[in-house]
């Protein structure tokens, strides 16, 4: 069932949850945009086939808002906006390592192998790899873990995965990079909390906010004030 978090005739953002795909891949499994396009049918009774333009993606073990273009001009101005860093993403992770500041601007170089699906951080420009920055900032803390709230300033494959990680602050749950033990649903406690941006039709301001996760790792911080 699509939870949707915004509707015009131009955008629809949707609640993803960690288990869903953010478009179809080698799996075959149904992904969202998917859903996205069966729901726009039925609610509004389109006969053949729906537009549904991807803006963004989020891995497969990361839940929260993602937004899709209903319509062409919608879509590639979005695209414009996302080149040119005009739309602000905020991200939530949960840790177990305290970080070394408790806010600070991480910047490093990153290197997708593409047969292992994974990415790799260095701290010097290396062959094949491309600069990435994230802003972190420590919003809460329980008795074992630590909540970040994350702005990202480029969009890398896996980029605040493999960065917290290198400072020594694997998200909880994500075996592939480093931490000790996987979540019970196959999850990893990252999600995508909060898109800003300028309506690509409309120019107003859009804030689009994710609920928190359902589970009792997630509601140690609905507290937090993020």
């Amino acid at each position: 069932m699509v939870r949707v978090l915004y509707e015009d005739n131009h955008l629809i953002a949707v609640l993803k949850h960690s288990s869903d795909l953010s478009q179809g891949d080698k799996t075959g499994d149904i992904s969202l945009d998917t859903e996205v396009k069966k729901y726009l049918a039925e609610k509004y009774h389109k006969p053949g086939e729906v537009f549904i333009g991807v803006v963004h993606r989020l891995d497969r073990p990361v839940s929260g808002v993602i937004l899709y273009a209903r319509t062409s001009k919608a879509l590639q101005r979005l695209n414009e906006m996302l080149r040119e860093a005009q739309m602000k993403k905020t991200y939530l992770a949960i840790v177990k390592e305290r970080p070394p500041e408790d806010t600070q601007t991480i910047t490093h170089f990153l290197k997708k192998i593409e047969d292992q699906n994974k990415t790799y951080v260095y701290d010097k420009e290396v062959k094949g790899s491309k600069k990435a920055s994230l802003t972190y900032r420590l919003a809460g803390r329980s008795e074992r873990y630590y909540l970040l709230e994350i702005e990202l300033h480029s969009g890398r494959h896996h980029q605040i995965r493999a960065q917290l990680a290198a400072i020594g602050c694997p998200i909880k749950g994500d075996l592939k990079y480093g931490y000790s033990r996987s979540n019970e649903d196959g999850s990893i406690s990252l999600m995508a909390r909060r898109l800003e941006f300028i309506h690509p039709v409309k120019k107003e301001k859009v804030v689009i906010t994710a609920p928190f996760p359902e589970g009792d790792i997630w509601d140690l911080f609905k507290d937090a004030g993020v």
